[in-house]
């Protein structure tokens, strides 16, 4: 029996997009015992996976998990975020090693020179040159997303309206040149036919606040309300979401939503667009502003717009985005 430890800390997003990679590992190897090694903060995205016999956590340091790891007596490692501290873990162990191109010199090259020279393969196939050295391949069942019974939340629970279907507008992200402006979301919601549920984290509940005292009614603020796997259990049940480039719109790709997906400092070329599955119906809705020369301006983000001018969000199309919401 191969006892394998794939490594990957952060953040949600990054963890829902090796979901895929865990999976085909251990149907494809169902004799080997999979460990997986990431934040204590971000556990609960994979805690009621079962391609993971073990989930191995830390804080902060790594002194915090290395003797653990090191009783385990693994027989390889699979890195999957290729950082000082995954490196770290790699010396400490000694044990074979595998990886992917994580592209970053030609990030540099985009953000930096607006030079693009990435390559048009989505990260989650990149993750998967990680598992060359056991012949496994993608199967194109997509992204999973396993939420533990207790989590579970049911519409009965909420208005009467909105057991008939509701649209899903995630307001999160975790930097702000990545959000929708809420005047955006505002205008965007007053045309959404549909009741509206707003998503984010407890930092975006006085936002949701706002954006929910200008609209007349159909609206709720979960953000900050409920834990990410309630969360994820709601986006399971909407008809559609309309999202940032932020974690939870991986949670709805791993449900095989239809995902409107809004671009700001960030571009889908980095290869972290919604994954779906190889047969699925669905579109990606990209929406993004072509040909403006400051974008990207990071590969991650920034608290506000560099240029102050923040064309990348406030020049969206938001009736479009409602013309595609509205669309049954």
């Amino acid at each position: 029996m191969k006892k394998i430890l794939v490594i990957r800390f952060s953040s949600i997003g990054d963890i829902v997009l090796t979901t895929p990679l865990l999976r085909c590992l251990k149907t494809q190897l169902p004799d080997a015992e999979i460990h997986y090694l990431t934040k204590q903060k971000f556990k609960s995205v994979l805690s009621a996976n079962p391609y993971i016999n073990f989930i191995h956590t830390i804080d902060d340091h790594l002194s915090e998990v290395v003797p653990q790891l090191k009783n385990e007596k693994f027989d390889h490692i699979i890195d999957l975020h290729k950082n000082f501290r995954s490196l770290g873990i790699r010396f400490r162990l000694r044990k074979p090693v595998s990886s992917f191109p994580k592209v970053n010199f030609q990030k540099w090259l985009m953000v930096h020179c607006k030079i693009n020279r990435l390559p048009d393969v989505h990260i989650v196939d990149r993750y998967f040159e990680a598992v060359k050295p056991f012949n496994i391949y993608n199967d194109g069942k997509g992204l999973d997303y396993f939420i533990p019974e207790d989590d579970r939340l049911s519409l009965i629970d909420f208005p009467k309206s909105y057991r008939k279907g509701f649209v899903g507008v995630v307001i999160g992200g975790m930097h702000e040149t990545k959000m929708m402006p809420a005047d955006q979301v505002i205008a965007l919601i007053n045309q959404i036919e549909k009741p509206v549920i707003l998503f984010g984290g407890p930092d975006d509940f006085k936002r949701g606040e706002y954006i929910a005292a200008k609209i007349q009614g159909k609206i709720l603020n979960s953000c900050g309300q409920f834990s990410l796997n309630q969360s994820a259990s709601l986006v399971s049940q909407a008809d559609k979401i309309v999202t940032n480039d932020t974690g939870l719109m991986h949670i709805a790709a791993a449900f095989d939503k239809e995902i409107i997906s809004v671009w700001g400092n960030t571009i889908p070329e980095f290869g972290m667009y919604p994954y779906l599955k190889k047969d699925s119906e669905l579109k990606n809705h990209i929406f993004q502003i072509e040909n403006l020369k400051c974008r990207p301006c990071s590969k991650i983000g920034y608290k506000k717009c560099p240029k102050s001018h923040f064309d990348c969000m406030n020049k969206q199309d938001v009736d479009e985005m409602a013309r595609l919401v509205n669309l049954h």
